[in-house]
């Protein structure tokens, strides 16, 4: 798609004149493929003062009707979804079949689901003798990341929409044609002028206003931990909401009745996935001390399926930081026994499929979020040793067991994370999805997801 010189508020495309343009580049072929505005301070404030203006009506709206308006987004989604791959691989770098299986097909779920929570969800109770209400928060800023730049949006957007606030939308630098995108679909949709508004630019510039606005009730983001921390300081100085979904360092515990080669395939397919740029991605495969020597041999046969497959890294200072983790895992004696960090193309920002063996629970790249195609492989000697090192991270995003699926379950259920799939459980987009320990705070998707826009009201009879 064609980049616009302008920020979506109130309804209108509106110049951004004598804002300085950020380059769009595409990872793969290094080169600037659009620009756009960045914006300032002074354009958050339009665009908030432009959603403050249009919240009562919108608010006010039945519930039937917003549900109708999701439904037609849903469906101009459904008719851009190839328009939407194609701009998610130009920008992100995603391989074109990626891009179309998730990229644009996950977020369009997303929408439907909020679609039908619009028209279904009770935003009313019976509490003996009071009748309790919840009510949309207000004006939502959405600060959203550039690893899934649809999903994240529709993850935020929608369900705010749905629970009748409006939204200022600040998204990722490096993928901000996806939210233009999405800012037509919205129009095309035919939301009312003011419901939904987009300002692109940086984070400390932009993003921070957006946060800092006295005029937004609730702040969702998705991004670094650091980052989160920032906002949530800002937020509680004035007493503001936050949903936060931040890092992740994920274990995949193949307990000793696992299908060991199904459970390291699957585990080593998520790390690689979207070149492991996936907050949720399992990067600590954990196996039982009799079965990881063989573990270890599959994970490197498996990731070595990925060489061609996957796509590069959204920036060279993406690349880097990654390149950076993989010389310290050297460095703090980890055996690397695939990828490592020469580039495995002469153009684009890539980093080869990597796997490391005799990682101990205590070494950096078994702490720290890494956000690329690396794999640690650690070894437990019995059931509690497994828990130990699975929770022994600041982190709690997801995580993954396999083995007989009573035992999976008791196990899962002792896990300190948000989300955990037993013997590769499908994703489900209702299910809530967030984090625990420094993972986050407040849940996204489904009626959790729905939940997190609304405030409670008792009314006593």
């Amino acid at each position: 798609m064609k980049a616009h010189d302008g920020f979506y508020i109130d309804g209108a495309w509106r110049p951004a004149v004598g804002r300085d343009p950020i380059d769009v580049i595409d990872p793969a072929a290094e080169q600037v493929i659009g620009q756009v505005p960045a914006g300032t301070a002074e354009d958050v404030d339009t665009a908030v003062r432009a959603a403050r203006a249009a919240l009562p009506a919108w608010a006010a709206t039945a519930p039937a009707e917003r549900a109708a308006r999701l439904a037609a987004l849903r469906d101009v989604l459904t008719a851009r979804k190839d328009e939407i791959a194609e701009t998610v691989t130009a920008e992100l770098g995603s391989p074109l079949n990626f891009s179309l299986a998730v990229h644009a097909a996950v977020p369009i779920a997303v929408a439907a689901s909020y679609a039908e929570l619009a028209a279904t969800h009770s935003f009313e109770e019976k509490v003996g003798n009071s009748t309790v209400l919840h009510e949309p928060i207000g004006v939502v800023g959405a600060i959203t990341p550039w690893n899934y730049p649809l999903h994240q949006i529709v993850a935020k957007v929608a369900p705010a929409l749905a629970a009748g606030c409006t939204v200022v939308l600040k998204p990722a630098e490096d993928t901000p044609l996806t939210a233009q995108l999405f800012a037509e679909a919205i129009h095309e949709a035919q939301f009312p002028a003011g419901v939904f508004n987009l300002v692109t630019g940086i984070g400390r510039i932009a993003g921070q206003a957006l946060a800092e606005h006295p005029g937004v009730d609730l702040v969702s983001f998705t991004g670094s931990t650091a980052v989160g921390k920032q906002i949530a300081v800002t937020a509680g100085a004035a007493v503001k909401k936050v949903a936060l979904e931040l890092g992740g360092k994920s274990a995949n515990v193949i307990l000793p009745s696992a299908d060991l080669a199904k459970a390291v395939n699957v585990g080593v397919a998520n790390v690689m996935s979207n070149s492991g740029q996936t907050c949720s991605a399992w990067t600590r495969m954990l196996v039982h001390t009799s079965q990881y020597d063989e573990a270890v041999e599959l994970a490197v046969t498996a990731a070595a399926k990925y060489g061609e497959r996957i796509g590069p890294l959204v920036n060279a200072r993406q690349r880097d930081r990654v390149r950076g983790y993989i010389d310290k895992g050297v460095a703090e004696g980890a055996r690397l026994v695939a990828g490592g960090t020469e580039s495995p193309r002469e153009r684009g920002y890539f980093v080869s499929p990597t796997v490391f063996a005799d990682v101990t629970p205590e070494m950096t790249i078994a702490q720290e979020e890494i956000f690329g195609p690396v794999l640690s492989v650690l070894r437990y000697e019995d059931t509690e040793d497994a828990l130990r090192i699975a929770n022994g991270t600041v982190y709690g995003l997801a995580g993954a067991v396999w083995g007989e699926e009573a035992e999976a379950v008791a196990f899962a259920r002792r896990m300190e994370t948000g989300q955990v799939d037993i013997n590769g459980g499908r994703f489900n987009p209702r299910a809530p999805f967030g984090g625990y320990k420094q993972s986050g705070v407040g849940r996204e998707l489904g009626a959790h997801g729905l939940a997190e826009y609304l405030q409670t009201k008792s009314l006593q009879f």
